[in-house]
């Protein structure tokens, strides 16, 4: 009976220790991975032309994107890029996804909203990810009456801002405006002198 007992010690002992040990490698390695429980395998495992659509379409309905754009977005979604190749080729083929009117339509509504000039709407279309062709092709609707037009009604608008300071100061901020829009430093004196010579406040009486 001793020898019996001493035996179901020593099973039990291994059995502790056994259980110690996996306990041990589980802590340190933590659980095994469960294929399903992945959000991104969730989302993508099923059909993810779908998933890669229905991204897409989500995009395009809140605004107007670049190709470029809406790579980025598949790609932060975790979206294989064969798959995210595959769906935006096939959007440009119907039309959806057109970098061409996208460059056309930004450089038409920067340039009459923000005032945008070339240099500054070129830069607009790089951070989109326009391609030089398409990007040069749409700057190209922009004349150079167009711009120096568009840069003489911002100025005329903040100078009416600007009643009452010294000439120096209007033209220094009226100067660091049309710069910061990208006009060019030779548009901008031009402008600037001619709507500081235009501005009733310098008339003389």
């Amino acid at each position: 009976m001793e020898r019996t007992g001493k035996q179901d010690r020593a099973v039990r002992a291994a059995r502790v220790q056994a259980a110690a040990l996996a306990s041990s490698a589980t802590s340190a390695c933590g659980p095994s991975p469960d294929p399903g429980s992945d959000p991104g395998t969730r989302e993508w495992g099923a059909d993810p032309y779908d998933t890669a659509r229905q991204i897409v379409l989500r995009q395009l309905d809140t605004a107007p994107r670049s190709r470029a754009q809406l790579e980025q977005k598949l790609s932060q979604r975790g979206c294989p890029p064969d798959v995210a190749a595959a769906v935006l080729d096939r959007m440009s083929e119907v039309g959806l996804v057109d970098d061409q009117a996208y460059a056309q339509m930004l450089v038409r509504s920067q340039q009459a909203g923000r005032g945008l000039a070339r240099r500054a709407l070129a830069h607009e279309l790089r951070a989109k990810g326009i391609e030089d062709d398409l990007a040069h092709e749409a700057l190209a609707s922009i004349s150079d009456t167009d711009e120096r037009d568009r840069a003489r009604t911002l100025v005329d608008k903040k100078l009416r801002a600007m009643h009452g300071l010294g000439l120096e100061v209007q033209t220094r901020r009226l100067a660091g405006m049309l710069a910061r829009k990208g006009y060019a430093t030779g548009v901008a004196c031009a402008v600037i002198r001619e709507a500081l010579a235009d501005s009733p406040e310098y008339l003389p009486d």
